[in-house]
């Protein structure tokens, strides 16, 4: 079973992005993913760190090998956990991590996204 830092690293190396930019991204201190070895991140970082890469607490934390899988309001399923490495350019220009995020959020208001997990 992994720690929650393996599997911020996972997601990270997924990403392409080193945890020094995942954390200037999301506004932590220098090497605060490394106080992961020792303690648990607290509810609103760990939040935080899920809805960055769009995938459940629970994945986080190891409680489920899935990650978040959501979901239109009549079931079907909408895989948003690989748009980084889908969505390259935009108008002939590289999307920043931010802008992809945007684009993600945008996606998910427009077609109805729950939000929750499909069990």
């Amino acid at each position: 079973m992994f720690s929650t830092l393996e599997k911020i690293k996972e997601l990270a190396k997924k990403r392409g992005i080193s945890l020094a930019k995942l954390e200037e991204s999301l506004g932590y201190s220098t090497n605060y993913f490394y106080t992961l070895k020792t303690k648990a991140p607290n509810a609103e970082r760990l939040a935080e760190i899920a809805n960055y890469f769009n995938v459940s607490t629970d994945y986080l934390l190891g409680r489920t090998d899935n990650p978040k899988l959501y979901t239109t309001p009549d079931g079907k399923e909408v895989d948003l956990s690989n748009l980084q490495n889908r969505v390259v350019l935009f108008d002939g220009k590289p999307l920043s991590d931010e802008d992809v995020y945007k684009i993600e959020q945008i996606i998910k208001l427009s077609i109805g996204v729950t939000g929750g997990e499909n069990k």
